[in-house]
């Protein structure tokens, strides 16, 4: 896997990331959410209006991974105002790590979390935070091994369902 890619997405490759963004969000979430939802969070979250403006707003960032100039995964990071809760200047929100299902374990989600790591270090942010949904195990597990504690829990809505996410941070230090 030494020949994955991490580069900064730009507007020109919106398609690419509508494409991985709701493959992968289905590949995670489907089996545990009902199908009226999943569509619903999919046609609302991946639409082209709402990429256009994330991907041109300067407190977001896009970043895809390549294999073989094929995308399998993405990271979306989030400073300032941008991010979906603290919007503390000192803190970089990781809002979206997602990988392609058959590159799981392959080290492909902690070469983008290692990039989130580096944009907050060039930053100079205090610490990273994220929200990740209590049932997703994997991603828990993933986090928690990277360093990230808990400190609080918020409510994600998926359609007509509230779900819990545990909100984990890292502090970095220099």
């Amino acid at each position: 896997m030494a020949d994955i890619q991490i580069q900064k997405i730009t507007l020109n490759e919106i398609e690419q990331l509508q494409k991985i963004g709701r493959q992968t969000f289905q590949e995670t979430f489907s089996e545990s959410n009902s199908e009226e939802n999943m569509k619903d969070y999919l046609d609302k979250g991946f639409a082209t209006e709402k990429l256009t403006e994330e991907l041109t707003n300067k407190d977001s960032e896009f970043y895809f991974a390549t294999l073989d100039n094929e995308v399998i995964g993405y990271l979306k990071v989030n400073f300032g105002a941008s991010q979906t809760e603290l919007k503390d200047d000192k803190a970089l929100e990781i809002e979206r790590i997602y990988v392609l299902k058959e590159f799981h374990g392959k080290k492909v989600g902690q070469l983008l979390y290692d990039k989130a790591i580096e944009v907050a270090r060039q930053k100079n942010n205090d610490y990273v935070w994220l929200g990740v949904w209590e049932e997703n195990l994997r991603a828990i597990g993933f986090y928690t091994k990277n360093g990230f504690i808990e400190f609080d829990k918020h409510i994600f809505k998926l359609g007509d369902e509230e779900q819990t996410d545990i909100m984990m941070k890292l502090k970095l230090t220099n």
